[in-house]
């Protein structure tokens, strides 16, 4: 099901789709699903890329994204693994540490006709790096990046999740974007500064610029604010006081609005569109779970 029109402008985003169990109850999660739900309710035409069991959590995820009007075609059915889940902790200002169930339907995603045909024709392919802990999820990844349009925006999503690291990948996939998001600490463990974090964004940023070449690279440093390098010119917008109930999907949130604002508004300032997405990011923060309804 899609409430999607020709005139929206078609993101796909490959990864993992599961349930974030939390103390409060199980709630749709994955980064790459947490992007395409956001990117959705910006008024972009979403096709999902990933993979759920045949059991009654996949169903639920299935029937969820269909009724908010997201493309369910390349939410494949893995019969022989269950669906993802995470156990996910909430610590000091709503932080969350992950306990990440292994060997489950998104680490095997195979890219059906539907998938092939909507990369063909997007305007933006969003990936990120957890779903690359698998070397099939690798092999499906190259398969898709392959057949983009060159015009595409390649939107390369690194979220470290111990013990799922390995800096030559995630170097290796950088070289492969158009647009690099991270936070203050997977940028400065990019940059090869593993003891620092958040107060060095810009060196951090123009340090990758130079190793990986990508034009435009993202980081964001929570209650400080985040920055944006594009061309050669740092931007930076401070983060606003909110309440945190809980910070999961709040980088997620940030980079769909930072992406649809880049396909709906592209003359739009810089400033402009960093400052949106730290807003929408600063409002997931303020809600329970990453996919709070729009009002």
């Amino acid at each position: 099901m899609s409430t999607a029109t020709s005139s929206q402008p078609l993101v796909v985003c490959f990864g993992e789709i599961l349930w974030d169990f939390l103390p409060e109850g199980l709630f749709p999660g994955g980064a790459p699903f947490n992007v395409a739900y956001h990117l959705s309710r910006h008024g972009c035409s979403v096709h999902l890329a990933s993979a759920v069991g045949t059991d009654v959590l996949g169903e639920e995820l299935r029937r969820r994204v269909a009724s908010w009007g997201i493309e369910t075609s390349g939410l494949r059915r893995q019969p022989h693994r269950p669906t993802g889940y995470v156990r996910a902790q909430l610590g000091a200002e709503g932080a969350p540490a992950y306990d990440i169930a292994r060997n489950v339907a998104w680490d095997g995603i195979e890219p059906g006709g539907r998938t092939l045909a909507a990369t063909r024709k997007a305007d933006a392919f969003v990936f990120g790096s957890l779903a690359q802990r698998s070397s099939a999820n690798q092999q499906s990844l190259e398969q898709l990046l392959a057949e983009l349009p060159e015009t595409a925006l390649r939107v390369f999503d690194v979220n470290l999740r111990p013990p799922h690291i390995d800096r030559s990948l995630l170097r290796r996939l950088a070289r492969k974007a158009s647009l690099l998001k991270l936070n203050s600490a997977e940028a400065a463990y990019l940059a090869g500064n593993d003891d620092e974090a958040s107060g060095h964004e810009e060196r951090h940023a123009r340090a990758l610029f130079e190793r990986n070449g990508c034009p435009s690279i993202v980081i964001t440093a929570g209650a400080s604010g985040a920055g944006w390098l594009r061309d050669g010119i740092w931007h930076w917008e401070p983060a606003r006081p909110v309440k945190v109930v809980d910070t999961i999907g709040a980088g997620d949130a940030f980079l769909a609005a930072l992406v649809a604002g880049l396909l709906l508004t592209p003359a739009a300032a810089p400033a402009k569109l960093l400052a949106a997405a730290c807003r929408r990011g600063e409002w997931v923060a303020h809600h329970r779970g990453a996919t709070p309804a729009y009002v």
